[in-house]
């Protein structure tokens, strides 16, 4: 594992900044595939889910085979924001679509911040069509751009070769205070250009978020908007087969993780 991403097959970023923060320091990220993503993900346990835990976790369970985007604003957790903030977080991933020219079913979206406050729509549409411009392979830029009380950005790849072909799996995440058992404010995308499965990818990232997301302790609190989701999109072709290929996998993702 290496504390940095080159790239991953099918795979483009973007961090900028919208408006959210003052300084033009950056505060909107955006994670889009080529083609359709195998998805699946791990949420708060929290009775009070955030409008973009309760949306993501809608269309993880109704379309998990055909992701294609993420969207990641900071300031604002669009928490505790009622019927608006699910509009809102619907409107976000409306917006990334049109720019994109997908579905907003296929678009899923984390939002970290104040709680109790609503989404800046203006600032937030301003961030989606600057990331949607400025896809790339800038990892690290959009690392920074989901950073809140975090001291650095964080992210990392592996590369894993094997008699079928190699693959590439990288992640970014965000999370700092009050960290906590079960992921508390924690947001992380892991993305992957192997060929999965949906019962290996789900499998996968619970084991992996086992060993690592939920193994870390701050002050005992769980936050309303903590998720990670893995996504792969297979264009490196490098199936995994249950067995042998499929542990080295996990024992790839269990280390990229923690």
């Amino acid at each position: 594992v290496i504390p940095s991403i080159e790239s991953v097959k099918g795979f483009r970023v973007a961090g900028v900044h919208a408006g959210l923060k003052k300084e033009n320091r950056l505060d909107f990220a955006l994670i889009r595939s080529r083609t359709n993503c195998v998805t699946a993900g791990v949420f708060t346990t929290n009775k009070v889910k955030a409008a973009p835990v309760l949306l993501n976790m809608e269309r993880i369970n109704n379309n998990p085979e055909s992701i294609r985007a993420v969207a990641i604003n900071t300031v604002s957790a669009n928490a505790c924001t009622g019927w608006k903030g699910m509009d809102n977080a619907r409107l976000t991933a409306q917006q990334v679509a049109e720019h994109l020219e997908i579905e907003p079913e296929q678009v899923l979206v984390m939002s970290t911040g104040v709680i109790g406050t609503h989404l800046p729509m203006d600032k937030i549409s301003r961030g989606v069509e600057l990331a949607s411009e400025s896809l790339g392979q800038d990892w690290g830029a959009a690392a920074t751009a989901i950073m809140t009380t975090d001291t650095r950005p964080k992210f990392a790849s592996v590369k894993v070769m094997t008699p079928n072909g190699e693959y590439t799996i990288a992640g970014i995440v965000k999370g700092a205070g009050m960290i906590a058992p079960n992921m508390a404010t924690m947001l992380s995308t892991i993305v992957t250009d192997a060929k999965l499965s949906l019962s290996q990818v789900q499998t996968a990232l619970q084991v992996a978020n086992q060993q690592s997301y939920n193994r870390i302790v701050v002050d005992g609190d769980t936050s309303t908007n903590d998720m990670v989701v893995l996504m792969a999109n297979g264009m490196s072709t490098t199936a995994i087969d249950d067995g042998y290929d499929m542990q080295v996998f996990q024992e790839a993702l269990n280390a990229l993780t923690q």
